[in-house]
């Protein structure tokens, strides 16, 4: 996250046209009024301040950012023009708020900030429910829920600590890494924790025997992301060179394969399903990429030349909402994206270099070409397919 710590000026609102436009016209003649607009996606939710970090409710539309002046907001979303709003804010944090996560109840808020400090809140009024201060020695960069008791933190000089919440105490305190913990995964069973780092290296660590397991071997560049796919059965790590790094569960020790997807950076990785995953960069670009084989499906959104904190889904799966340094919160449409196919084999390039769009504002909100790229694309989804190179090392499960 290297979001400038400056505060920026509020803004007006987002005036972004609408993507479908339902509007009834009145009859002229001091008919009914005409009914509300509705959107394929809600409006940009535009911040005072860039946001390092956001998440959605687990069962209601409702958002939650953490942005650089250590603030936190609480927002409803609406495909219905104009129905966004404001909940709460909150600016408990001294310092730069990194990142926020909901309980699986969607009941609480927990926060952690480059102060130092864990903080719980109450997610419906936003109240400080408990703060953790000096949670870590260093500031703190990431953060976990492992169940509805224990939450993993991490921080920036490689320190990982899991919390008992009940107690308010560290059940485990490990430095292993010699760089920041940018990501934190757990497998299903919670039992072993999963971190990425600065250090180039994924750190493996037994939650209920409470000890390290073991680092991997190190990769060329940051570590900036770890997620589970393939049922947990494969580990993929996001990295500043822009190559996703892949191991087999209980093969930790050495990647099985890496595939490069040709961004400047995989800065956060977000599954969607078994198989395939959005990825934010740094370039400002979200990419849907499935895994095995090893394919960027196409581009699903931008925020045009502004790097991508974070990305998060709805609790329905239907929209995709992501973070930017444009002080934006923008909501993608990724509901077709679950019924994606992914051949084996590749299609011909694209003549423009253009990755394919996967929703109505993928090239941007204003494309006054984008029928004209929808049509294009169709066409050469028509024509003759012949099998390419396979980027990765090696494209079997």
């Amino acid at each position: 996250m290297a979001a400038s710590t400056e505060h920026v000026e509020a803004a007006s609102p987002a005036t972004d046209p609408p993507e479908t436009d339902k509007q009834e016209d009145g009859d002229g003649d001091g008919g009914e009024p005409p009914g509300p607009v509705i959107r394929d996606t809600p409006q940009d939710i535009r911040l005072e301040a860039i946001a390092n970090t956001v998440a959605l409710h687990p069962s209601r539309d409702v958002l939650v950012c953490g942005d650089v002046d250590g603030d936190v907001y609480a927002y409803a979303y609406s495909c219905t023009e104009g129905e966004n709003r404001e909940l709460w804010s909150s600016g408990h944090h001294m310092k730069s708020c990194r990142q926020v996560r909901f309980s699986a109840d969607g009941l609480k808020l927990f926060s952690v900030s480059r102060d130092k400090a864990v903080h719980v809140l109450d997610a419906e009024r936003g109240q400080l429910v408990t703060r953790i201060r000096g949670a870590h020695e260093a500031p703190i960069y990431s953060l976990l829920l492992v169940d509805e008791n224990i939450l993993a933190t991490g921080d920036d000089a490689g320190t990982v600590k899991v919390w008992d919440m009940r107690k308010g105490t560290a059940i485990m305190d490990l430095k292993q890494h010699d760089d920041y913990i940018s990501g934190i995964a757990v497998d299903q069973s919670k039992r072993i924790l999963l971190t990425s780092s600065g250090d180039g290296t994924m750190g493996v660590f037994n939650i209920k025997r409470r000890r390290f397991e073991l680092l991997s071997e190190c990769q060329s560049g940051d570590l900036t992301s770890v997620a589970l796919m393939k049922r947990g059965r494969k580990v993929v790590c996001g990295s500043s060179e822009g190559t996703i790094y892949i191991f087999n569960w209980n093969g930790f020790g050495a990647t099985s394969d890496r595939f490069a997807i040709k961004a400047e950076s995989v800065e956060c990785i977000l599954p969607v399903t078994d198989s395939i995953m959005c990825t934010a960069s740094m370039d400002g670009c979200i990419r849907a990429v499935n895994l095995l084989p090893n394919r960027v499906i196409g581009c699903i959104g931008q925020h045009v030349g502004e790097p991508i904190e974070e990305l998060a889904k709805s609790w329905d799966t239907r929209f995709l909402a992501s973070s930017a340094h444009d002080q934006l919160i923008k909501f993608w449409d990724i509901s077709s994206l679950p019924n994606t196919t992914v051949n084996e084999y590749r299609k011909r390039k694209k003549k423009d270099g253009r990755m394919k769009s996967l929703t109505k504002k993928a090239h941007g909100d204003n494309d006054f070409f984008s029928g004209l790229v929808e049509e294009t694309e169709k066409k050469e989804e028509e024509e003759e397919e012949e099998e390419e190179e396979d980027d990765s090392d090696s494209g079997s499960d």
